[in-house]
């Protein structure tokens, strides 16, 4: 049985000429010239963006869109927005995502703290430290309805920001219809606090695995890795994971429940969103696989049967508040382990 979470804050036809000027667009911030990585073009930013100033970072990345960012000067300008404006059908929903990478261009040690805004509304504060002192770039991910023609994504200092606000990479996607349906994006946005592949220790799983650019992190705690599960026909479940995250699976080979920390680490009090996927590559005759999934002791869904065909259970909102306790059991009378 493999799981695969992702956890929120709480076939589409386009005519050429559409699906030409709305097209996915991936911003180098701070280059100077179109460059090519992982077989996606991108853009330098000075179409998007008057305003800033353009820096090398000195040190040495293994990624090239980290080597450049666009600083923003904080002198006289706290909560004043510098904004990228992108081109965007109003009436769709995008896939937002920012990329931070210091490189002590400021000359601080610390890397500044600042607000992102998205078409005038908080999206959250940008605080790198952490990732940057283990050497590790920062990246927010969210998903949106414009309120306009263009998309507007800003940075601001605020009252605890000490030197320039920067940003190293901006990727707006445009998502199909199908996908993330059960939020009214008229009234709401989504934010990413957590996305796995439950079972696999490798690196990060992205385009083109998934189609959609997202990004699903390793969760290696009691691997069953497979490379190959012949028995699985995931396709069309429910916002479209890639099949690459079905490939590795949690599992006890004894019927006991497994209880993981997950997402990672304590999260803020508030309601979320959150999708688990399951799929079962046992098919032998006469082996019932039904568990039960708790969060924090409370049911969140019991009885549910994991088949080849994949099954994905959600619920939009759920308190959590802190470290949160996800638990599989077997069913009452489930004669296979998880």
């Amino acid at each position: 049985m493999m799981v695969t979470p992702f956890l929120f804050l709480s076939f589409l036809l386009l005519p050429v000429a559409l699906s030409q000027l709305f097209r996915d667009v991936f911003i180098d911030c701070g280059a100077n010239v179109k460059s090519t990585f992982n077989n996606l073009e991108w853009l330098p930013d000075n179409d998007y963006i008057s305003a800033g100033t353009s820096k090398n970072i000195t040190a040495h990345v293994l990624v090239p869109t980290l080597a450049t960012v666009r600083t923003f000067p904080l002198q006289n300008n706290v909560f004043k927005k510098f904004c990228y404006e992108i081109p965007v059908d109003r009436t769709r929903k995008y896939l937002i995502r920012t990329t931070y990478y210091y490189g002590g261009v400021n000359g601080n040690v610390n890397p500044p703290v600042f607000d992102q805004i998205v078409d005038g509304t908080l999206w959250s504060v940008v605080n790198t430290t952490d990732d940057y002192f283990r050497g590790d770039s920062s990246y927010y991910e969210g998903v949106f309805m414009p309120t306009g023609k263009n998309l507007s994504v800003c940075l601001a200092a605020n009252t605890h920001t000490d030197s320039d606000p920067f940003i190293s990479a901006l990727e707006v996607v445009l998502l199909w219809d199908q996908l993330y349906n059960s939020t009214d994006f008229t009234a709401y946005s989504l934010s990413l606090v957590a996305r796995h592949s439950f079972g696999y220790d490798g690196p990060v799983i992205g385009y083109p695995d998934d189609q959609f650019y997202r990004y699903w992190e390793p969760f290696g705690e009691d691997a069953f890795p497979q490379s190959s599960l012949p028995n699985l026909a995931v396709s069309g479940i429910w916002n479209l994971p890639p099949p690459k995250v079905f490939q590795t699976r949690l599992a006890r080979s004894r019927p006991e429940p497994l209880t993981l920390f997950w997402p990672p680490g304590p999260v803020p009090s508030d309601n979320y969103s959150i999708a688990l996927y399951f799929a079962n590559d046992q098919t032998a005759s006469g082996s019932s696989r039904t568990i039960d999934v708790t969060i924090n002791g409370v049911a969140y869904y019991n009885n549910l049967s994991v088949i080849p065909a994949g099954v994905v259970v959600f619920a939009n909102p759920w308190p959590l508040s802190g470290i949160t306790n996800l638990t599989l059991a077997p069913s009452p009378g489930s004669i296979a382990g998880l």
